[in-house]
């Protein structure tokens, strides 16, 4: 295999965001446009930014908007929804948001999409959440129609109408911008992926219930895509998500979330049934320390790069294979801490599955363990060149 041949692995993040409720709303924003500027700088691929309604958390209700303060602040970060809501919204007015932002964009633009991740969102807004997948099916097969089709789209749901309708400018990305669909556990996601031949998005594939489905799921999109005469699908496509926080020893790691590991804990662990599935599994009793309850969850690592690695390499060894990994990101360290972390997550793990490293450890070793020829080298040039200066001075005199 030749350097050509190797895959660049790809990474980014999953940006609910998740601030506790007490915090300034206005500086957590702040903070999340700062920090999407930092992974900018450090060369992170992706992030995407959720769509949130209710729980006080994840505050940020249009992803859109977010994505484009963030794109004037960043050069070369993909920026995506993660994910839009379709069953929240008529599809003319997702398309048509997605393409305005497909341009403000110049291409950077991901269209992440999913049924709605809260029950709560969707009380709030009258819908039955058992409705939702087949809502987001609805809608997404008319938002694909009205980014490809020529002509004007006729079509009638239950909730939504379309009547002559026709975007009034073609995306900047052609045909449109890239999209992912959500896939969790149920095989819904896999599906509907497979079925219009959009890579997927494993929000769950760190839990013991999401990684088990990864090759059933894989398998399920695969079959769906022959079926609807896509072809093979491409691994490299494929993206996982799961915690990460790196420090450079594991103890420090742990003591940096302790910074709001019980706040940020009662959010993520919110789900009974997940919580119980944890005590019940892991052997550990109601109340234990929320880290432990962390280390048990299998949600991610704290600790070390080296850890970090390990962790990416199984689930790798765990699905098969994927193209791009994003760290769930968690407001469980403090500010400079967690940029710390991505930093050194940047610099010593990112290299490893990207093989731009590998070329400059080779030069390093060939340079080390040939010194001593280079210091005989030297030594003979040091010598030639006071030799002709002594041999000119002669000449002189």
């Amino acid at each position: 295999m030749t350097s050509h041949d190797r895959t660049r692995m790809k990474f980014g993040v999953f940006l609910g965001p998740e601030h506790k409720p007490s915090n300034n709303p206005t500086w957590d924003l702040e903070r999340d446009l700062q920090f999407v500027e930092h992974l900018d700088k450090l060369g992170f691929d992706e992030a995407f930014v959720g769509e949130h309604h209710s729980s006080g958390w994840e505050i940020i209700s249009s992803p859109e908007l977010f994505i484009a303060a963030a794109a004037q602040r960043t050069r070369h970060i993909k920026l995506g929804t993660g994910v839009i809501s379709l069953p929240y919204h008529h599809p003319l007015m997702v398309a048509e948001r997605m393409t305005l932002l497909d341009h403000l964009t110049r291409g950077r633009l991901i269209m992440g999409v999913g049924p709605g991740a809260l029950p709560s969102d969707a009380a709030m807004m009258g819908l039955e959440y058992s409705s939702l997948r087949e809502r987001m099916e609805e809608s997404l097969e008319a938002i694909l129609a009205l980014f490809t089709s020529d002509g004007c789209i006729d079509r009638k749901t239950e909730w939504f109408e379309l009547r002559q309708a026709q975007l009034q400018m073609l995306p900047y990305t052609r045909p449109h911008p890239e999209l992912a669909v959500t896939a969790v556990i149920s095989p819904a996601g896999a599906m509907l992926a497979g079925r219009f031949g959009l890579p997927m998005l494993a929000l769950a594939a760190a839990t013991d219930a999401g990684s088990r489905v990864l090759a059933e799921h894989w398998d399920i999109y695969s079959e769906q895509r022959a079926l609807h005469g896509h072809g093979p699908g491409d691994r490299r496509d494929w993206r996982l998500v799961s915690v990460i926080h790196v420090a450079p020893t594991r103890e420090e790691a742990e003591r940096q979330v302790s910074y709001a590991m019980e706040d940020a804990g009662r959010y993520l662990f919110r789900d009974a049934s997940f919580l119980k599935a944890i005590y019940d599994s892991s052997g550990l009793e109601e109340g234990a320390p929320i880290l432990d309850v962390f280390r048990a969850s299998n949600l991610g690592v704290v600790g070390t790069p080296q850890d970090a690695i390990e962790h990416i390499e199984r689930m790798q060894e765990m699905s098969g294979g994927y193209g791009t990994h994003l760290i769930r990101v968690l407001d469980w360290a403090s500010p400079q801490d967690t940029l710390n972390s991505y930093e050194l997550f940047a610099r010593e793990v990112v290299p490893h599955f990207q093989d731009s490293n590998r070329r400059r450890i080779e030069n390093w070793n060939t340079f080390h363990n040939s010194e001593g020829d280079f210091q005989v080298a030297l030594g003979a040039a040091n010598a030639r060149a006071r030799k002709r200066y002594e041999d000119t001075k002669s000449n002189r005199l």
